[in-house]
């Protein structure tokens, strides 16, 4: 499934949970908040969903063992020139460093054979392969990143529309003749007051996911940004 079909498959179900549990399942002072606590309610479904689907992904992009232990093995092979070994090592390990590095190593060993090209145009393809592979792995750590952002966003100015119309309420409920509706005015202010809370918390986790999210990608491309440069530094050394 494309990934935009994806999001609004989720969307789509967040909205639908979101409205059975407001009709159903929230307690009656939360409810007082209005309709648009269901639309919270989905907002922090999405943001759940997302921070699983990213936890799984970035687990699965780290690949099966422990990225140190996966260099020091690589970096034996290749110091041995076994690039058959090392490509061993890629594909038990997986994940995006692996990926990556295995296409470079798999290009290095098809251009062995080749005698038309010179050494400086061999590291050049090899390095080549290399920042293409990473491009393409970029996108796949950076999945819905965007949403958790702009969820956040979002979840705020719901929080902010529910405290309006609940403050309409409230001045509504002043503005009638005689004395004031004190049921009213309450509901306008808890209205107000519920939307408000849910719509920050909401957007106060959004945001830690995704500065925890962003942190832990940068910290993985700057592991493959070395470890690419590391393996072209020893492939390039074997020609000197």
């Amino acid at each position: 499934m494309k990934q935009g079909s994806l999001n609004m498959v989720i969307i789509f179900g967040a909205a639908v949970i979101g409205y059975l549990i407001y009709e159903f399942m929230l307690p009656q002072f939360i409810k007082e908040g209005g309709p648009l606590v269901a639309g919270l309610v989905a907002l922090s479904i999405m943001v759940v969903t997302y921070v699983i689907e990213r936890l799984l992904s970035l687990k699965k992009a780290g690949g099966r063992g422990p990225l140190p232990k996966f260099l020091k093995s690589l970096v034996t092979n290749l110091n041995s020139n076994d690039i058959s070994a090392a490509i061993s090592v890629c594909d038990q390990q997986r994940g995006s460093m692996a990926n990556i590095v295995k296409t470079g190593l798999e290009r290095y060993q098809e251009l062995g054979t080749k005698k038309d090209m010179s050494k400086k145009e061999k590291m050049e393809e090899v390095k080549r392969v290399i920042e293409e592979a990473t491009m393409l792995e970029m996108p796949i750590l950076e999945r819905n990143l965007i949403a958790l952002s702009t969820i956040a966003s979002i979840a705020t100015m719901w929080g902010l529309l529910g405290t309006v119309l609940g403050m309409i309420r409230s001045f509504a409920a002043l503005a009638k003749a005689g004395a004031a509706d004190a049921t009213q005015l309450s509901l306008g202010i808890s209205e107000a007051l519920i939307n408000t809370a849910g719509g920050i918390a909401i957007a106060i986790c959004a945001i830690v996911a995704y500065n925890f999210f962003t942190t832990k990608i940068d910290g993985m491309t700057y592991m493959i940004d070395e470890a690419s440069k590391d393996i072209l530094m020893n492939l390039q050394s074997k020609h000197e």
